[in-house]
């Protein structure tokens, strides 16, 4: 560990509660003399689930979109699953579909609450996977902290509670998953995600057609790797999501900034273990600075509440970074990438908002939200080896553009 988070002074103008800053230390100690820190290494794979219909557009759409390859496939009992990687230091990708679209679990159970992801009812970010030494020592321990795993009998999705691995129940505050395991995510027929399967030889060649695109191009060797993971809360509830998540892994609370434009808070959570965050992605927290109701006296801009009452507490973005230099002509790396993905005709919100000039700074780009995931892949490049995390202008700019992108309309709900 780089520093002591005992002495660690979080980052940034948010205020937080009198109960947040009587805790978070609370849970630094307690996770420390409980053994969590010692018991939890970094995050091994990062999981998500899409219609069943979906599985393979979804892997075409992230070798054009991300540096993530096809490693294996398997067919369970339940689900099929896609496991990709993109280096051997940074988590492996998980994509699972139902092979039913009637599938019932908690996620179309959760997805039908909300306008915007009824008609993906299969569609979901599930959470992140983390190194472990001794899952039921972990499992012990968490649940001595009232936190809550899953069991054989307690979920229809087997992936859940496999031999090797361990999920906690979706959070109250996120609805997003945190699982454990002590398996070799490189080997991926050690995962027991069921019996392999080969692509056919069409998918195969469909797939080889967009890796030629990345390497022809030249933007696949400037994706570097999952830089953070942004989820959505509500107001109320941001300081037990931080908290909560917190409790489980070995991150810190590196700070938080109101986006005063916005009307929202952006609240950033590392890992102090990795000397790169691509290696185990930084966790962020976005929420409305006051509630919905409440904001109706004011009448602000609230994107982020927005966001979730239409989807739900769900991940809204995976931020790829763009390997900082300048490919030329005055364009920095992440123009070109996003220029060359826009001429591919892939839909972006805005333009590349930031500059990257001779100081430290960021630039950086949502796309719109994938037809196959729901979720936005930001771009961000971070300009001469600038270590702020982020820019308030710029995340003002990119929450406004994906509001706009994220109405809700009465009457198209089934359209």
């Amino acid at each position: 560990m780089s520093f002591d988070l005992m002495s660690y002074e979080p980052r940034g103008d948010k205020k937080n509660s009198d109960f947040f800053n009587e805790y978070l230390p609370m849970i630094y100690e307690r996770r420390s003399s409980s053994g969590i820190a010692d018991q939890v290494g970094p995050m091994r794979a990062i999981v998500l689930q899409v219609e069943p219909d979906a599985l393979f557009d979804t892997l075409v759409e992230l070798y054009v979109m991300t540096p993530y390859r096809h490693t294996a496939s398997y067919l369970g009992r339940t689900h099929k699953f896609s496991v990709l990687h993109s280096h051997a230091d940074y988590p492996a990708l998980i994509v699972m579909a139902p092979l039913s679209p009637t599938f019932e679990d908690f996620i179309p159970r959760i997805n039908r609450m909300y306008p915007l992801a009824r008609n993906t009812p299969q569609t979901r970010y599930v959470g992140e996977v983390f190194a472990a030494s001794d899952l039921n020592t972990l499992t012990k321990t968490l649940e001595g902290q009232n936190i809550r795993f899953e069991y054989s009998g307690d979920t229809e999705n087997p992936f859940y509670t496999l031999d090797g691995f361990r999920f906690t129940t979706p959070s109250d505050f996120t609805c997003n998953r945190v699982g454990y395991s002590t398996l070799d995510f490189s080997d991926t027929d050690s995962l027991g995600l069921g019996d392999r399967v080969l692509l056919s030889d069409a998918e195969q060649t469909r797939l080889n057609q967009a890796a030629a695109f990345g390497s022809d191009s030249k933007i696949a060797p400037l994706m570097l790797g999952i830089d953070h993971l942004a989820t959505r809360v509500l107001a109320g509830e941001r300081e037990d999501a931080i908290l909560e998540f917190l409790t489980m892994v070995p991150y810190y609370f590196w700070g938080a900034y109101n986006i005063f434009d916005m009307n929202s808070s952006t609240n950033v959570n590392r890992n102090p273990n990795v000397d790169d965050d691509k290696k185990s992605p930084a966790k962020v927290f976005t929420a409305n600075n006051t509630p919905s109701f409440v904001n109706s006296f004011a009448k602000l801009p609230m994107p982020t509440e927005d966001f979730v009452r239409n989807f739900g507490r769900r991940l809204h973005h995976m931020a790829v970074e763009i390997q900082d230099g300048d490919h030329g002509a005055g364009e920095k790396n992440v123009d070109f990438v996003v220029n060359t993905l826009k001429d591919k005709g892939v839909p972006f919100l805005a333009h590349v908002v930031g500059e990257c000039k001779d100081d430290p700074n960021l630039k950086q780009i949502f796309s719109k939200h994938s037809k196959h995931t729901l979720l936005i892949t930001e771009y961000i490049e971070r300009c001469h080896h600038y270590d702020g995390f982020f820019t308030k202008d710029n995340v003002a700019a990119l929450t406004a553009a994906a509001g706009q992108d994220e109405q809700y309309q009465h009457g198209h709900v089934f359209d």
